[in-house]
């Protein structure tokens, strides 16, 4: 059965409040350290730990990294542009780190070195490259790696756009990218631990106002986490808490890992874990992770998208139709209509489920000259049916059996049936018979 994550980000989210989240939820902790401890890094070691966030008990994942490579993080008043009293505090992404780092491990000052601009630093550089084969030379495993190396591809871009540069000219400043790679890998881990196969995002509350980076103060939420909400449909939620809620890695692991935007009608919620943040804003500073099963409701429902289109040519609809079933649509079909001025046209007509429409009309509107699109949510009535792959005098086959009552009625795939009159040079009707009586007389 699939497992289903729902991310509830009512308190921003953040790489470490993430891995949290996901360790309070069931990853093993024995298994992320073992697999953190294949990175090829020494700069680094993990504490997980419990703490109170207004009264919730929660799990605490922070990175500690060693003396000569431990910047911290200023204090809240800093970020704020006020006077800072010289208090540090280590925090998750080391988001806004003095004359260090910006959001999650990117150096600003590293933007000006690449026109030109010499700013002085005392640690090395990652590129994206270097990180992509710190991980893809460690112990973690193929998904977790994919995973991981998804979520940096995301922070990567949207860095870049920010700092007007190319992906390969980003470069993660080496205590940044430490912290960054450690929580990404983690979450990488933690997810493919708990063999999660859904991720529903739907919003992510971000705070206002402004924060101090190494160059002056910037607007929340900062440009890296502005530039992912943009490119991957991210909803904020912008509340009235003055700070940065969202941080760009965080940010990057929810865009990366999402596949819903919504929770299902019905559910049923498994398990439940809260994963705490470093900063006190105000507000309850966790990230709540919960394990749903959706619950089927005896309705089937399914969506119907409709849009009429004159200027298309038949080969055109037809490799339209094709992309469409490729990509998920139930059935797809066109049905000749008259537009005004008495214009020749067709009816496109989609069938589908609603985690596919986005997809779906995005294909449509790509490849015809539609302008617009119809949808409507449909109940519908289905028999009580199943697909199998069933042994035949002809070889095996694949059928859609149905009940009505007690009646029983079988439906071979086409292609099973194409595929078995080619090897045995028989009539479509001949191997569609032949395959049907066999499907029937299947004892259940």
């Amino acid at each position: 059965m699939s497992r289903t994550l729902y991310l509830e980000c009512y308190s921003g989210i953040s790489g470490d409040m993430t891995v949290g989240a996901l360790l309070d939820l069931g990853a093993d902790e024995g298994v992320l350290k073992r697999e953190l401890k294949s990175l090829p890094l020494d700069e680094f070691e993990i504490a997980v730990t419990r703490v109170k966030k207004s009264g919730l008990d929660a799990c605490d994942f922070r990175v500690i990294l060693d003396e000569a490579h431990d910047p911290h993080d200023h204090d809240m008043e800093y970020l704020h542009g006020h006077e800072h009293n010289q208090a540090h505090v280590h925090t998750d992404g080391l988001e806004h780190i003095h004359k260090q780092s910006h959001a999650d491990g990117l150096e600003h000052s590293h933007a000006e070195e690449a026109h030109g601009h010499h700013q002085p630093h005392g640690h090395g550089h990652r590129g994206l490259h270097e990180i992509q084969e710190i991980i893809e030379n460690s112990g973690l495993s193929r998904r977790a790696k994919e995973t991981a190396l998804r979520i940096f591809q995301v922070l990567a871009e949207a860095e870049a756009k920010a700092h007007g540069m190319s992906v390969e000219q980003v470069h993660f400043h080496e205590v940044g990218a430490v912290d960054s790679i450690v929580d990404i890998a983690a979450a990488a881990v933690c997810l493919d631990h708990l063999d999660i196969e859904e991720v529903v995002v739907s919003e992510l509350y971000e705070g206002r106002g402004t924060i101090r980076c190494q160059h002056g103060i910037i607007p929340v939420p900062v440009p890296a986490v502005a530039n992912i909400a943009s490119a991957y449909r991210l909803p904020l939620h912008m509340t009235e808490t003055e700070g940065e809620l969202v941080t760009p890695t965080g940010a990057a692991i929810a865009a990366a890992v999402r596949t819903a935007d919504r929770l299902p009608e019905n559910y049923r919620i498994l398990k439940t874990g809260m994963g705490a943040g470093k900063r006190d804003y105000g507000r309850t500073g966790v990230l709540r992770a919960m394990l749903i099963e959706p619950e089927q409701k005896e309705t089937d429902v399914i969506w119907h998208l409709e849009t009429n289109i004159d200027d298309c040519t038949g080969e055109a609809l037809g490799y339209v139709m094709n992309r469409l079933m490729e990509a998920g649509a139930r059935d797809v079909y066109y049905i000749p209509v008259y537009m005004k001025k008495n214009r020749p046209a067709y009816e496109l007509n989609v069938i589908c489920k609603e985690k596919d429409i986005e997809q779906l009309q995005e294909i449509i509107f790509l490849n015809t000259t539609t302008i617009g699109i119809r949808r409507r949510k449909m109940e519908r009535e289905v028999l009580n049916r199943n697909i199998q792959d069933i042994h035949t005098p002809l070889g095996e086959a694949r059928v859609k059996i149905c009940k009505i009552g007690t009646e029983k009625r079988a439906y071979p795939e086409y292609d099973s049936i194409i595929r078995l009159c080619k090897e045995h040079n028989l009539s479509y009707q001949q191997v569609w018979n032949t395959v049907s009586r066999a499907a029937l007389n299947i004892n259940e």
